[in-house]
């Protein structure tokens, strides 16, 4: 069942500097295979359709699906498809074995649901250019010991290099939101293998350890069901002092810290 239309709180990037800009931040796509979410009125879709070699935008509003059907007809390789992306598999969007790029002005309220279905076709996709909420991406790059820092950052940085490109003031967007937008480079390099952790398990545990944040990470892990004597001994054996709390320990060491658990 699709959403009902006044809920896809669009807000349609009006600035040409800043359209540009997140453009120019996918770099060359002349052999690549683009994929916008969200294309809205198509400005950035116009800018793409005489760069990449493919364009693929997906739009869940069926007005403004038709109304892109009919602009893009006879300008370039575009595709617009009418689809909801949290239901879209970037897998079959591939042509030969080339990786996608992917980029779009995400909805807020569905901002972590999307970034959480791009990471999952980490394997598809090469790297993302997408407009966030300035509180999302400040998450989605926190550093350990800040605040900002919890699951969502653990996840995109499993997942990906996270550059924050600019931020954009309410004024370059049609009707202006409430909030300062951030645009956000994801580079796909998953780091499953190289921290020798298995993802499903391993994110599970993570939630576990920010369950509660102010609490200290080995309180969470004890209410999550590991024994105390081992969660001592697990800390210890990868030197994270046993007041820590989640949000002060880094991907590596949360990663260090499954393992001796699971060992």
């Amino acid at each position: 069942m699709q959403r009902q239309k006044p809920k896809l709180g669009q807000n349609f990037l009006v600035s040409p500097t800043a359209q540009a800009a997140i453009v120019d931040a996918l770099g060359d796509v002349r052999e690549r295979t683009v994929v916008e979410i969200g294309p809205g009125r198509g400005a950035i879709t116009a800018m793409l359709a005489t760069r990449a070699k493919r364009l693929v935008a997906i739009e869940l509003d069926r007005e403004l699906a038709a109304q892109l059907r009919r602009e893009f007809a006879e300008r370039g390789p575009v595709e617009i498809v009418e689809q909801d992306v949290l239901t879209t598999d970037f897998a079959t969007l591939r042509m030969g074995e080339e990786k996608l790029a992917v980029v779009g002005n995400l909805p807020y309220y569905i901002t972590s649901e999307i970034l959480l279905r791009l990471f999952r076709f980490g394997g598809e996709v090469e790297r993302a250019v997408v407009m966030v909420q300035r509180e999302v991406a400040d998450r989605l790059a926190a550093h350990p010991g800040t605040r900002d820092y919890g699951v969502l950052t653990v996840t995109a940085q499993m997942n990906a290099r996270v550059e924050k490109l600019m931020t954009l003031p309410p004024g370059v967007f049609a009707p202006p939101p409430k909030v300062d937008s951030t645009v956000v480079r994801l580079t796909m390099a998953p780091r499953f293998e190289e921290l020798g952790v298995e993802a499903e398990e391993f994110f599970k545990f993570v939630r576990a350890c920010f369950a509660q944040k102010r609490k200290m990470l080995g309180k969470n892990l004890r209410n999550a069901g590991f024994k105390g004597e081992r969660v001592q001994a697990a800390l210890g054996a990868v030197a994270i002092p046993e007041q820590a709390r989640a949000e002060e320990v880094s991907v590596e060491k949360l990663a260090a810290l499954w393992r001796e658990l699971k060992g």
